[in-house]
């Protein structure tokens, strides 16, 4: 009897697991500012590909295996759009950093899972910020474990090259151009300040334009106005040059009749 092989099962990996990509305005807030910002600094870079609450399977055939981080960026894979980050599949190359951003919904033993998850997968970066108390955390890998980054408030990330700050008021992160990360009202902001300044320089360009236009016809006329008080001067000097030459001519004439006009 012939034993027919069963065909191999095929491992569903969803694009979601049902949770929300943020639980509160001001932590979708900066998951949206830390994924736009990061694909503004990388926009001229095809190899690097930056994404937001994206599924990351680093394990085939184990679907269940998996995290979904507020902003994760894979420096030598392709931009593109994708239903999750199957690692099997982007040449087994892991997401070297990660963004988390707190909220009140997030428990210890969740983010401590979440560590766990990227200290044995190898993320090389790990930043955690809670935007309510403005804390910063951070972890660098090193001799293979995540380790704690002592100088967070000041640090500039090795792998990313961007930059920032702590302040006692918020957590500022700068791009490698110096230009801070902005969110979407600041660069509508910022576009319509230098779409106004531009409108600006574009009516004195036409200002100037039509004063220059305005001179150079003044100019036309006055050379005009010249021209034709040249030629009245010289239609003026031929005119008394001819009647010079007639008055000779005249006196020439009467000399040879031995005529004097002054008599």
């Amino acid at each position: 009897m012939i034993q027919q092989l069963s065909p191999p099962l095929q491992i569903d990996y969803p694009d979601s697991d049902g949770q929300p990509m943020a639980d509160n305005t001001l932590q979708f807030q900066w998951i949206v500012t830390l994924k736009e910002n990061l694909e503004l600094e990388f926009r001229d870079r095809a190899d690097v590909f930056v994404a937001g609450d994206l599924l990351w399977y680093p394990v085939e055939g184990n679907n269940q295996i998996r995290r979904a981080p507020d902003v994760l960026v894979a420096l030598g894979r392709p931009k593109g759009k994708r239903g999750s980050y199957r690692q099997w599949q982007e040449d087994n190359i892991t997401p070297q950093v990660v963004f988390e951003v707190l909220s009140p919904g997030n428990t210890l033993a969740e983010m401590a899972l979440k560590w766990q998850f990227y200290d044995h997968y190898g993320v090389e970066e790990y930043y955690l910020y809670d935007p309510d108390k403005n804390d910063l955390t951070g972890w660098q890998r090193q001799e293979n474990k995540l380790t704690v980054i002592p100088d967070i408030d000041q640090w500039q990330s090795p792998l990313l090259g961007i930059r920032w700050q702590l302040t006692p008021e918020t957590w500022q992160i700068f791009r490698t151009t110096g230009e801070p990360f902005f969110t979407f009202l600041e660069l509508d902001q910022r576009y319509q300040l230098e779409k106004r300044r531009a409108e600006q320089e574009s009516l004195r360009a036409e200002q100037e334009s039509f004063r220059a236009e305005q001179e150079s016809l003044r100019a036309e006329q006055e050379k005009s106005r010249a021209d034709n008080e040249k030629e009245r001067a010289d239609t003026e000097k031929e005119r008394a040059d001819n009647a010079e030459a007639e008055l000779s001519r005249l006196r020439e004439l009467l000399a040879e009749k031995r005529i004097d006009l002054n008599e």
